[in-house]
């Protein structure tokens, strides 16, 4: 599409100030008032604070390799055979995702409690009973409730690199005598590495970055937590503001080093294939193991899940393989609670404010970079990336700290006040990559003949965008706003730090603080986040039908 001059420059300017304001400036904020060689010092002299990042660092190691075990077989499987229930796999495969890990982590604790079910059952063996969540078992809990939750973005990812990767390569290999190994190896790998990077990115940084799954646990070794912790005394200590520029700088570091990857890739780039992956379909069997595998695999990620819905309705769970009884009792006790219902309504004013940020200034941004083409196209691309590689954490900090040092700032970035429109920034500019890349996916599918032909015809650019443009990419703006305003309501790091007052709660915080209340809290925190996941469950359920396959695109770099 032409664009015109004046109003392709109003645009930019309008993105600039955008990201100027609610990511560039909180990023600065907490830098200047972190990076002093005094604070930095003792975070690195302090045993605490060396342990807390050590910790983090290794859940996110080893949280990435148990995704990548877990996603690749899965992914060669799904693109190399047919098989039965082949269409629902998508859907199937993102079932962890309806529920964020901080609230699957009640489920989890039901089920490797010390007086949970796998310990009833060791129990009735004759076995002692293993305190899983005590010590270290903290630990891998941490890792293995983040990596259930986080494997589907890197398998999404590997999908739809294996679907641009054409058949006729391995069947070349394969004629000249390559073995399976070594096709796999000299092949079909390098040409995976953008699906692998891109998603294995994602998860690394969003796994060294969790605040709320190891909150939830009580492993409070983290940096993460150790940050949260700090978060009453601002005004008169920065050391939380180091913690974050540490963390920041591990961060960046890990998204500069994929992009970089990426960047030079150029073997991927050259032999994309248009054919696309040729099926094999499998006979006798056979080929129920690929879905038996995938059912498998399902059930394993969704028994959290499963544990959380069967705590919200049962009587009491308590060294017994099943729950006694069954009751809607804490679905009532949380419709009743003070801060339920007023959190619902938090959370959805907050939500849908961030789905319409994040679906014009995503909008705007695909037009720069797909359709106009401008010469600062790339630099808002990389701004509208930078939110995957700056946690949700650090702009969370920004804000605070903007609201601390400027008094222009105090009346928007006010937590003890309003914090509408905060959050709403927060949760737009978190999920905004997710809008840009759903967007430009539908304009790049798009071909401009259309919109050159309307133009030519006498037509303005305004009405050759909304009569023409935005109706063919409705499906993909449809799909963007889906997942800024579901992730959105169930938005963790952000909410957790910017709410701090009860009457302005999101759902989220509100899940946490029922979770420490003594009694019934963790019921009613079970039975609200049942809710939440039904709600994510539905979104979820309609982008992949809009999407199909092509969904990997929205988790990518």
């Amino acid at each position: 599409m032409k664009k015109n001059t004046f109003f392709s420059g109003a645009v930019i300017l309008l993105l600039l100030l955008f990201f100027g304001v609610f990511l560039i400036m909180p990023v600065l904020t907490v830098v200047h008032a972190g990076l002093r060689p005094d604070l930095l010092q003792e975070v690195f002299c302090n045993f605490l604070y060396r342990e807390g990042l050590q910790n983090s660092l290794a859940i996110a190691a080893v949280t990435t390799l148990l995704v990548a075990l877990i996603a690749m077989p899965c992914a060669m499987l799904y693109d190399r055979y047919d098989f039965p229930g082949k269409n629902w796999s998508h859907l199937a495969i993102m079932a962890p995702m309806i529920l964020p890990p901080f609230v699957g982590a009640l489920g989890f604790q039901h089920l490797l409690g010390y007086y949970g079910v796998l310990n009833y059952i060791l129990a009735s063996a004759g076995i002692s009973r293993i305190d899983f969540l005590g010590g270290e078992g903290k630990f891998y809990a941490v890792c293995i409730m983040e990596a259930l939750h986080l494997y589907p973005i890197l398998y999404l990812n590997l999908v739809t690199a294996l679907g641009n990767i054409d058949p006729a390569m391995r069947e070349a290999a394969a004629n000249l005598g390559a073995g399976p190994w070594y096709r796999f190896c000299r092949i079909k790998l390098p040409l995976l590495k953008p699906g692998l990077l891109a998603g294995g990115s994602i998860v690394l940084i969003w796994s060294f970055t969790e605040l709320g799954t190891p909150l939830m646990f009580g492993y409070t070794r983290t940096t993460p937590v150790q940050i949260f912790n700090g978060i009453t005394e601002l005004e008169g200590n920065h050391l939380p503001f180091a913690l974050v520029v540490i963390m920041l700088i591990f961060s960046a570091g890990l998204y500069a080093l994929s992009k970089f990857a990426l960047g030079t890739n150029h073997m991927a780039i050259q032999t994309k294939g248009a054919a696309g992956s040729a099926a094999e379909k499998l006979t006798g069997w056979k080929r129920w193991m690929p879905t038996g595998l995938f059912a498998l695999l399902t059930g394993v990620a969704i028994l959290p899940h499963g544990a959380l819905v069967l705590a919200a309705f049962s009587r009491s769970w308590y060294q017994t393989l099943l729950p006694h009884g069954a009751t809607l009792m804490h679905f009532r006790n949380a419709l009743s609670h003070q801060i339920v219902v007023p959190s619902i309504i938090n959370s959805l004013e907050y939500s849908l404010l961030a789905m319409l940020f994040a679906m014009a200034a995503g909008l705007a941004v695909s037009l720069v970079t797909t359709r106009w083409k401008t010469k600062g196209g790339p630099l808002l691309d990389l701004l509208s990336m930078l939110p995957l590689a700056v946690p949700g954490i650090v702009i969370a900090f920004g804000y605070l700290g903007m609201a601390n040092t400027f008094r222009w700032a105090r009346g928007f970035f006010d937590p003890i006040g309003n914090p509408v429109w905060m959050l709403a920034a927060a949760y737009a500019i978190r999920r905004l990559p997710y809008v840009v890349r759903a967007a430009s996916s539908g304009m790049e599918q798009t071909p401009e003949d259309l919109e050159l032909a309307a133009r030519n015809l006498g037509a303005g650019p305004w009405r050759t965008m909304f009569r023409i443009l935005l109706p063919l990419i409705t499906a993909n703006l449809i799909v963007g706003g889906l997942f800024a305003f579901s992730f959105s309501m169930l938005e963790v790091s952000d909410s957790l730090i910017l709410a701090q007052k009860t009457e302005f709660f999101p759902i989220t915080k509100a899940i946490f603080e029922l979770s420490q209340i003594l009694g019934a809290g963790p019921q009613i925190a079970c039975a609200f986040g049942v809710w939440a996941m039904i709600f994510l469950a539905a979104t979820l359920a309609a982008a992949g039908a809009l999407l199909g396959r092509k969904i990997g695109t929205i988790f990518r770099f």
